[in-house]
């Protein structure tokens, strides 16, 4: 019964994806008063339905405004998802669909995990980052040229067609891993200045690095490491004050 109302709550999201429309003033308004939690504490299955509805009522729609702001040709109408599949890990991506309409989803153990609505204003604001600089395109791009590339090579080499399959595939994996580090880092300025205008506090949102695995400096790792990002957040947040 419980999960029955959690995800009653969390569908109302789509209601709201739908009205929040309007574009905003880009001046920062009023932040919430700290919540009386302990920024650690995980929430109960209620509160982090509310707070989700919360953070997209007032994020998703100055995330409008910074894609139009930013990227003009761009199609900006956000449509906001739950992925509730089960046994899904916490996490949130961006993608678009086939009219392009830029699509951002949430796992039900993404939303779960969240200790505060800054952290899910954030991370909303950082997938919103990805669609208004246009990373997905360029990613696919990369990839693109990566398969056509090793593959390319590997005929040249005398290869068999497996062989070439192989390379091309590894080619695009490699050639989508290019930029992804850079691109990253600038969903998380932009994910600071969404979050930031919406009224949320990024520093504090980015205290979802602290939880999750640190990539480090791995060659092949497609994310920065988490200090690196930290510092991004705190940098661009202080542009902005």
């Amino acid at each position: 019964m419980g999960r029955f109302r959690f995800l009653a709550q969390l569908w109302l999201v789509l209601v709201l994806a739908v009205a929040a429309c309007a574009p905003l003033d880009p001046a920062p308004v009023q932040r919430p008063q700290p919540a009386a939690f302990e920024p650690g504490a995980r929430l109960d299955s209620q509160t982090a339905a509310r707070n989700f509805v919360a953070v997209v009522d007032r994020t998703r729609p100055v995330a409008v405004q910074e894609c139009r702001l930013r990227n003009p040709q761009a199609n900006c109408d956000f449509v906001i998802v739950i992925d509730d599949r089960p046994n899904q890990p916490p996490n949130a991506f961006q993608t678009v669909q086939r009219d392009g309409r830029p699509v951002i989803g949430f796992t039900l153990a993404l939303i779960a995990d969240a200790r505060n609505q800054d952290e899910l204003a954030f991370i909303l604001g950082h997938e919103a980052g990805h669609h208004i600089a246009g990373h997905l395109p360029r990613v696919q791009q990369s990839a693109m040229a990566g398969a056509l590339i090793l593959g390319t090579l590997a005929s040249l080499g005398g290869a068999g067609q497996s062989e070439v399959d192989a390379a091309s595939r590894l080619g695009a994996s490699v050639g989508a891993r290019t930029y992804s580090r850079d691109f990253e880092l600038e969903a998380d300025m932009l994910g600071t200045v969404v979050a930031n205008y919406a009224g949320f506090d990024p520093e504090r949102g980015a205290a979802f690095f602290s939880r999750i695995p640190d990539p480090g400096n791995s060659f092949l790792s497609t994310h920065p490491p988490n200090a690196q990002r930290i510092q991004v957040v705190r940098q661009t947040l202080g542009s902005l004050r």
